[in-house]
């Protein structure tokens, strides 16, 4: 399956889960009832507020209860309002207002949500961005619909920026329905839940396995299915991505194989729907919204579940680690498995410590998320015990950043704990120079959970990154290191007079949990609350890491790394370039590199550009007629056929340089092709012609190719070589000349021109048995020439003639290249819009190109200013690229403009209008001119068809002399084309594809060489 098809087919099965996924939902077709309405005050919570009159209790829609609203005591990102549902709900809307009669309102905000009222959830649009449009005014209504429903029980919203000439006020509504489902929690001890299938039951083309689960370790097995012969599937996290693993029976002593993963980060002790779909030849693996279709062994076919555990696997040589969280909903072809058990159903067996209820471990963590972020916590409560004891764990993107300082007890000294190359590293430095260092760990930024522990006692100072593996250094000190009294993580206050606080390394940028100072727990909510320490710009009670590689962005093979703020794609050894890997760095064709100047050697072409397809490594013969593209395969010698002992025909594969969807394509794409075929025969016949079976055949075309029963040279299905059809064959009586059966050697050879039946597959050679019988073959590599793409043109000769085409699809990413010429100063080459998302290019001036798009956070520009004019009526190229990362132009051979996408923004393409070529659908000024080689995102727009019945648009622009003339040398002569042109050399001292090759003759003593001039 190719990329494209791929990435519809998750989207398509991710929609239809989220239309199924009510199914913890019952009896609600419509699911939007106003959930805060009638609540209580005790369900309301607030960071602070302004007076009891602007408690959080009269945050109602509508209601001018107290003072109309909630108003904290001071307006800062630190405020929140929280509302408790009372049990877990689906929310599907909120909606916000500002505080009745004032100027206090809010312009934007976050929303979080929980299970349990700790470790909160952001909410995210399009898995990017995350902050609310909010209100104008104090009494108009903004009502959001969340993109995708949220289940919770706890809502939290934090203010991000509020009406400046008042100060934080809100009034909010959220909306949706009661949510119902079964949990059960398992625990690390071996508990599982198995599930044996009845024999009875009729065997179904589908099976399908869904559930939701949530844990805080990064490891376990959470479903395992077994069928005959030890056949298994299992459904396992790893480091926190879930893996589908394949065992192929009891006695197979290898290692699970590993047929997908998916997801990542998820053992962040909330929800993830899992969903494993068995059709007859593939898996659907569903992680979130998020799909991968695999392909599994034939031997799976006919393969039936018996037994499903859930939580554990009783075979431990097939999983590494039992379950330690919750499940909801568990189902099995729409049967509740949970409900079952709680029924006691025989087919269900639960073992160990299973409950049916889902424990909220309380684990709070906090964020570390910009330059200004630093968490301070008092030092030891006991200085004089001249020791020091911190622990921590941390996850983190980032390869540097500092994770601990404080100033040395009386020593005037400093202690910096912080990554460096993903390494854990401790420097002591006291009067500028330093007195002890230490490292240890490595990859720490992995993402993963890590722990630290710092300790200094007896003498002998200690640090552990993951203690568990083994990570750890230790040196003595021969100076007490013992903390002053506050201890900064992260990073340092803006301002600290005192200056206890130095860092000369990069801020850190993660997740921090789990703080002991002197081997006592910290409490987080007590610091949040203000009541401990001090911090800035810390997210608390939630770890706010993102996957911005899962699912990676980066197309074509290119590998993603990533900080805590971007990712990064290497498009190293792809072929395709760009932020995301989009842009394929070679030509489409042989005509292509022809029009640059090359002239015949070795190249790679990518016939569908930034499509799915490789590219691939062709011959390109430029000769001065004709740019031959030249796809060899595993044997184009003159072979001699030697028949095998019993064998009545001899068979031949042809294995291609290329993949065959590249063959496809090369072939669909050029305007000619053709192959050799040849037989060499003596008593020894080809197709036994006039009337008998044929003794041979071939086969020819897409995938496996055809049957077919005429040789090179003929029509298909006319059962002649090429002889019949010239009607020269040695026996006029027969068709072929290898089927007159004589005695002298003769040959039926001739091109195969039809590009249906190309390339030639196979052949079966049925005559070679007989005594004093002899044959040889030769099928020649598949040669193609012309580029149907390169010159699809179309001539506008009217500003308000245009061409349209269906909607332009690039939501994620969209290229677009073309190449015009024209005599106008300005006028639209394209333009697609959307109710608010629009993409259009266009020449501004005689010396500018446009490139101006809106995905919903505001239209961007992207120009390239020329050096010279533009409306010179010779051809330019324009290439324009649009993906999450950027924006690019390119215009000829300048330097590429570029504009960088918002960090936290939209970044679907959403259009719906036509596609228009020439002209516009806002009444802008068209183009008039030239267009040709229109692609979008590798696809080539017929230009010529569509122009071919749309008035004002003539098909074709011929006049390419004037921009690739200057490739014809030494006086050669450019001769224009319908499609591109040639070089004559015929006045000229040289030869070649641009007249570049001198002729040139070596003379010996009595040689002489004559040439009669023509007269005049």
């Amino acid at each position: 399956m190719d990329v494209w098809t791929n990435r519809v087919f998750g989207i398509i099965i991710a929609q239809v889960l989220l239309l199924s996924s009510s199914c913890g939902t019952r009896g609600e077709d419509v699911c939007d009832r106003a959930l805060v309405s009638n609540l209580p005050p005790s369900s309301f919570r607030s960071s602070s507020q302004l007076s009891i009159s602007h408690a959080p209790g009269f945050a109602k829609l509508n209601r001018r209860d107290g003072a109309g609203g909630w108003s904290p005591l001071t307006s800062d990102r630190y405020q929140w309002l929280e509302v408790d549902l009372g049990e877990r709900t689906r929310i599907t809307a909120v909606a916000t207002q500002g505080r009745y009669g004032s100027s206090d309102w809010l312009t934007s905000y976050l929303l979080m949500f929980s299970d349990s009222g700790h470790n909160w959830k952001q909410y995210r649009q399009e898995d990017s961005l995350g902050s609310f449009p909010g209100n104008s005014n104090a009494d108009s209504v903004v009502q959001y619909k969340l993109q995708q429903a949220a289940v919770a029980r706890f809502l939290r919203l934090i203010p991000l920026d509020w009406n400046h000439n008042g100060r934080i006020g809100l009034r909010l509504e959220t909306y949706g329905c009661p949510y119902t489902s079964d949990v059960v929690s398992f625990n690390s001890d071996g508990s599982a839940l198995l599930y044996r299938t009845s024999p009875s039951l009729k065997k179904v083309s589908r099976e399908v396995v869904s559930l939701k689960f949530k844990t805080l370790r990064n490891s376990g097995t959470l479903l395992h299915a077994e069928g005959q012969r030890g056949l298994g599937l299992s459904v396992e996290l790893e480091r926190g991505k879930l893996l589908l693993l394949l065992k192929k029976g009891e006695t197979s002593s290898s290692e699970p194989q590993v047929l997908a993963s998916l997801g990542s980060l998820l053992d962040d002790q909330h929800w993830h729907r899992v969903v494993l779909e068995r059709r007859s030849s593939h898996l659907n693996l569903t992680v979130d919204k998020h799909t991968e279709r695999v392909q599994i062994p034939a031997v799976f076919d006919h393969w039936d579940i018996e037994q499903l555990s859930a939580g554990a696997v009783q075979k431990t040589v097939f999983s590494k680690r039992s379950f330690h969280g919750c499940l909801e909903n568990l189902l099995y072809n729409d049967l509740n498995l949970l409900e079952q058990a709680k029924q006691s159903d025989s087919r269900v067996t639960l073992m160990g410590n299973v409950t049916f209820s889902c424990a909220e471990p309380i684990s709070v963590a906090v964020t570390f998320s910009g330059p200004q972020s630093f968490l301070q916590l008092p030092g030891a409560t006991a200085p004089s015990s001249g020791g020091v004891s911190v622990g921590f764990q941390f996850r983190t993107w980032n390869k540097a950043g500092l994770l601990l300082t404080f100033e040395l007890l009386q020593q005037g000294g400093v202690v910096w704990l912080y990554l460096s190359e993903a390494r854990l590293r401790l420097q002591i430095h006291k009067t500028g120079r330093a007195l002890l260092e230490l490292s240890t760990g490595s990859a720490l930024n992995d993402g993963q959970w890590h722990s630290v522990e710092l300790d200094f006692s007896g003498g002998r100072l200690t640090i552990a990154v993951d203690k568990e593996e083994g990570g750890g250094a230790h040196a003595g000190s021969s100076f007490p290191v013992a903390a002053e009294s506050r201890l900064f993580f992260g990073g340092c206050p803006a301002e600290d007079d005192s200056q206890q606080c130095r860092n000369p390394f990069h801020v850190f940028q993660g997740c921090m949990r789990l703080f002991t100072v002197d081997n006592q727990n910290v409490d987080l909510i007590k610091v949040q609350q203000k009541k401990l320490g001090n911090y800035s710009n810390l997210h608390i009670d939630m770890c706010g890491i993102i996957d911005r590689c899962s699912p990676s962005r980066c197309e074509h093979g290119g590998r993603c790394s990533q900080s805590w703020t971007v990712f990064h794609c290497n498009c190293t050894d792809s072929g395709y370039s760009g932020a995301t890997c989009h842009s394929s760095v070679y030509e489409q064709s042989c005509e292509a590199y022809k029009h640059n100047g090359n002239t015949s050697g070795l190249f790679y072409i990518d016939v569908d550009g930034s499509g799915p397809i490789k590219p691939q490594l062709v011959y390109c013969n430029m000769t001065e007629e004709d740019t031959w593209m030249v796809i060899q395969h595993n044997n184009t010698n003159m072979t001699q056929v030697r028949p095998s002992p019993g064998v009545n025909q001899h068979l031949v594969h042809f294995d291609y340089s290329a993949e065959e969807e590249q063959l496809t394509a090369a072939i669909s794409q050029s305007e000619d092709c053709e192959q050799e075929l040849s037989y060499h025969c003596r008593k020894s016949r080809l197709l036994n012609t006039p009337e008998g079976s044929p003794f041979s055949w071939w086969f020819g075309g897409s995938d496996s190719g055809l049957l077919q029963t005429y040789w090179g040279g003929a029509q298909p299905g006319s059962r002649q070589c090429a002889c019949g059809l010239q009607g020269d064959c040695v026996d006029p009586q027969h068709y072929c000349n290898c089927d007159a059966d004589h005695m002298e050697w003769t040959e039926d050879s001739g091109l195969v021109i039809h590009k249906e039946n190309l390339p030639v597959r196979s052949l079966v050679l049925g005559d070679v048995q007989r005594p004093g019988s002899e044959a040889a073959y030769r099928v020649g590599p598949l040669r193609c020439h012309g580029d149907k793409s390169l010159w699809n043109a179309a001539f506008f000769d009217k500003e308000t003639s245009y061409l349209h085409f269906p909607t332009f699809h690039g939501e994620l990413s969209a290229d677009i290249s073309f190449l015009f010429k024209t005599t106008a100063s300005s006028g639209v080459f394209l333009e697609n819009l959307g109710i608010k998302d629009f993409i259009r290019i266009e020449l501004s001036s005689s010396t500018q190109v446009l490139f101006s798009f809106d995905v919903g956070n505001g239209p961007l520009d992207v120009r390239v200013e020329a050096t010279a004019p533009l409306n010179d009526n010779r051809w330019h190229r324009v290439r324009a690229e649009r993906n999450v990362k950027e924006a690019s132009l390119r215009l000829d051979d300048l330097p590429a403009a570029t504009q960088k996408a918002p960090a936290d923004g939209h970044f679907h393409l959403q259009l719906n209008s036509q596609l228009f070529i020439g002209g516009t659908a806002s009444r802008q000024k068209g183009f008039r001119g030239c267009i040709r080689s229109l692609q979008l995102n590798g696809v080539t727009l017929d230009l010529e068809e569509r122009a071919k019945i749309t008035p004002g648009v003539r098909p074709g622009c011929p006049g390419h002399c004037s921009s690739y003339g200057s490739l014809c040398q030494n006086q050669g002569r450019c001769v224009e084309r319908a499609n591109g042109f040639h070089c004559d050399c015929g006045q000229s001292a040289h030869t070649g594809v641009f007249c570049q090759t001198e002729v040139s003759a070596s003379f010996k003593s009595a040689t002489s060489v004559s040439y009669t001039f023509k007269e005049p």
